[in-house]
């Protein structure tokens, strides 16, 4: 493994531990309307990030292409200099249309399917069929490339999506519950896809704050119709401080590791490393607990380990974004 690929591995790990780790964080705004505290906590993240991408223009920015050299003209031998091709910092009306579905997918309807399951299953159940996130990136990944997904990534892939659901436990739902638990999964292998397809050219800052942006009035308008309006009310000062950790970093620290990890991995390999997301959940439950992990999930963290070695290991695997645009691009 490179060092590039390293510090891109350590960047998806340890935005997968910040969102692992304040799951917990959840139970304290369970009074508070759920969609608009959703709301709530992607306009501040989203204000945040487009105040970074301000302060730091080039921060995650694409290298500018450069024009090719024309051929020689009247005046052979010279050639005119290289001039940077504008990357712009405003998306195009395609990278629009890709970001909205992104937050429609990705955030407002993967927040609304687990709002749906969770009376209808068990959370591990409803963790354990999320779970399976590494396994779909890495048959459709390589697919929407027009290529055959690696056996080994595959499998690799597979290690992990059994080792989380040792780590969540079977659990129960009913049909709602798996349905709605199958929709959140949708929305979970969307959020890195539909990521991949816009990181090459506004960076992970720009993708993570017109993403929450977008995500914004979407969760306003889901909150009509389950009757959030007639709750609508200032958050106590535990939920308003919880909305702001889940903002600044669930949001913005987690998702700007995730985009820049992903722009490098590819969506095949960082689509593993989201199997460290239940691991950093049952890590922190444990200290809370103050007592160990059973048996059974302390072999489903060694299954976790052993299907990430695999895969992130793999040569010839998996592809970075920018790769795969250039590819795209020259095709």
């Amino acid at each position: 493994m490179t060092s590039e690929n390293l510090r891109a591995t350590l960047l998806c790990v340890f935005g997968m531990v910040i969102v692992g780790s304040s799951v917990s964080l959840s139970q304290l705004i369970l009074d508070y309307p759920p969609l608009t505290g959703q709301a709530a906590r992607y306009a501040l993240a989203a204000l945040a990030l487009f105040g970074i991408a301000r302060v730091f223009p080039r921060l995650g920015a694409a290298a500018p292409a450069a024009h090719p050299t024309p051929p020689p003209g009247p005046r052979a031998g010279r050639r005119a200099p290289l001039r940077p091709r504008p990357s712009g910092t405003r998306p195009t009306p395609r990278e629009r249309g890709i970001l909205a579905l992104l937050a429609a997918t990705g955030l407002a309807a993967f927040n609304a399917c687990i709002l749906v399951a969770l009376p209808h299953a068990d959370a591990a159940a409803v963790g354990t069929v999320i779970g399976a996130a590494p396994l779909g990136l890495a048959l459709l990944g390589p697919l929407l490339r027009g290529q055959r997904p690696t056996l080994r990534l595959v499998a690799a892939a597979g290690i992990v999506v059994a080792g989380t659901a040792a780590v969540q436990g079977a659990g129960r739902t009913d049909a709602v519950g798996l349905l709605a638990a199958l929709g959140a999964l949708g929305g979970e292998i969307a959020f890195s896809l539909l990521a991949a397809a816009v990181l090459p050219r506004l960076g992970p800052v720009r993708v993570a704050a017109h993403s929450c942006a977008l995500a914004v009035p979407l969760l306003l308008v889901a909150a009509v119709p389950a009757g959030e309006p007639g709750r609508w009310r200032l958050p106590t000062p535990v939920e308003a401080a919880t909305l702001g950790y889940l903002a600044a970093f669930m949001t913005v620290l987690a998702f700007l590791a995730w985009f820049t990890g992903l722009r490098r991995l590819g969506v095949e390999r960082a689509g593993m490393i989201v199997g460290v997301m239940p691991l950093a959940t049952l890590a922190t439950a444990a200290v809370q607990a103050g007592r160990l992990p059973d048996p059974g999930q302390t072999l489903g963290v060694l299954v976790v380990a052993l299907g990430l070695a695999l895969g992130l290991t793999t040569r010839g695997g998996g592809q970075s974004v920018e790769r795969s645009a250039a590819r795209t691009a020259s095709a």
